[in-house]
């Protein structure tokens, strides 16, 4: 039925990718694979020479370590959310309803830092940002410990409340992370230094996630049991309270300052091998 129809696109494209004949030109693929080879080779040196720079090391570690420290609380967080004992026994169609809700809201955290927080410098930004999404963790451990009853606000406005203010804060905390990623890409080899930028993060993700399960698994906490999921919660919190220890690795600069010398290719190249290789590249 369903995976049926998902498997229709893939499918199609196959069976274009049979029929369609396209004719090889071996001289043309030679000449473009050597162009490939020697453009990696440029992209490669480049890379490594453009890393070393302390400025651009150094804030790439930072958005390493501020998405590698914030601990993934979301498996045991959600099946909380719809524990009829010891959660708030919310419907899933209302968790849906909850993280929809949040990304909308996102959309103002886009608004927020166009109009108001892009003149300012990248450190200062993610300093206040990296603060308020540590504040913003706090209201989970309010949920948890249901300390939002005894408040008089109710689950379902709490929650949602929680969660638009914990997206606008995160959505305003990455942003300039992907600013800074753009200027820290010497001329040439932008888009390739990017997406090396890219996998970083997405290793800091990825990170964040194992230590999020190995946390969560140390503290026993499982779709059934929940009396150790506000340590973990209070770990989590301590954690991003930590990552502003390393805001100094942050250059205190605009996302119109230049961060990278423009000495990053080699000049020992001809000029018209170097545009095809920096066109190939980008």
């Amino acid at each position: 039925g369903a995976l049926g129809v998902l498997a229709l696109p893939p499918a199609t494209i196959i069976i274009l990718g049979i029929f369609i004949y396209e004719k090889r030109s071996s001289t043309v693929l030679l000449q473009r694979n050597k162009m490939d080879a020697d453009g990696l080779g440029v992209a490669v040196k480049g890379m490594y020479k453009t890393i070393k720079y302390p400025q651009v090391w150094k804030p790439s570690l930072y958005m390493f370590i501020s998405l590698a420290l914030n601990i993934s609380t979301h498996e045991g967080y959600f099946y909380w959310y719809t524990d009829p004992k010891a959660g708030p026994a919310f419907s899933q169609e209302f968790v849906g309803i909850i993280y929809a809700i949040g990304a909308l809201a996102s959309m103002f955290g886009v608004l927020i830092y166009h109009k108001k927080l892009k003149s300012y410098s990248f450190r200062n930004t993610l300093f206040f940002a990296q603060l308020l999404y540590a504040l913003s963790g706090m209201l989970d451990l309010v949920f948890i410990k249901r300390w939002n009853i005894l408040l008089g606000i109710p689950d379902s406005f709490f929650v949602v409340t929680e969660e638009s203010f914990s997206r606008i804060i995160s959505k305003i905390r990455w942003i300039p992370m992907v600013v800074l990623s753009t200027r820290l890409c010497p001329l040439g080899i932008e888009g390739t230094f990017f997406a090396f930028l890219m996998c970083i993060d997405s290793f800091g993700q990825l990170a964040s996630k194992w230590s999020g399960g190995l946390v969560l698994h140390a503290f026993g906490v499982t779709r059934h049991e929940f009396g150790n999921l506000w340590l973990v919660i209070l770990l989590r919190n301590v954690m991003r309270f930590a990552t502003l220890c390393f805001v100094f690795l942050v250059p205190d600069s605009d996302h119109l300052d230049d961060l990278v010398p423009s000495d990053v290719f080699p000049k020992n190249q001809p000029d018209d091998a170097d545009d095809d290789i920096k066109l190939l590249l980008l």
